[in-house]
């Protein structure tokens, strides 16, 4: 059973040793990046992804007011190398979305991604994202959920 745990002292260290492939590594910060960032930024709401007691995974969200970017995002998931190609991915992401659905009702929810991406492409359009033609700060190409 796939559940979210928030990130606290006591999970942060499992957290940070998630790691993904090495051709994934481009497309995502590290968890230890990521949660320094989460450190900064109060909206920031990181998570570890379980398969009952074993953290397989992370994902971080958040309604982030920057100047050009205030908006609602999904803006991390992964899984853990070990765990990939187990079908994961798509249910945690499923997981998420939800509950970023229930937490932040009426609010749109964008992502972004890397163009070359397309496993990632590919689930985030099974879920009703659509490309807006807009690139963040990064590159990445920004999708919005289609309600």
């Amino acid at each position: 059973m796939i559940i979210l745990k928030k990130i606290t002292e006591e999970n942060r260290e499992e957290a940070e040793k998630l790691q993904v492939e090495d051709f994934q590594k481009g497309y995502i910060e590290s968890i230890k990046e990521c949660l320094q960032e989460a450190d900064l930024l109060e909206n920031w709401n990181p998570v570890g992804i379980y398969d009952n007691n074993i953290m397989i995974g992370f994902a971080m969200y958040g309604n982030i007011t920057e100047s050009k970017y205030t908006r609602l995002w999904f803006d991390r998931l992964l899984i853990d190398k070990k765990y990939q190609n187990k079908g994961y991915g798509k249910k945690s992401f499923e997981i998420v979305l939800e509950r970023i659905k229930r937490e932040y009702k009426n609010l749109d929810i964008y992502l972004s991604v890397y163009e070359e991406n397309k496993i990632a492409i590919n689930i985030y359009k099974y879920f009703g994202f659509e490309f807006t033609g807009e690139l963040d700060t990064k590159g990445e190409k920004i999708m919005k959920y289609i309600k």
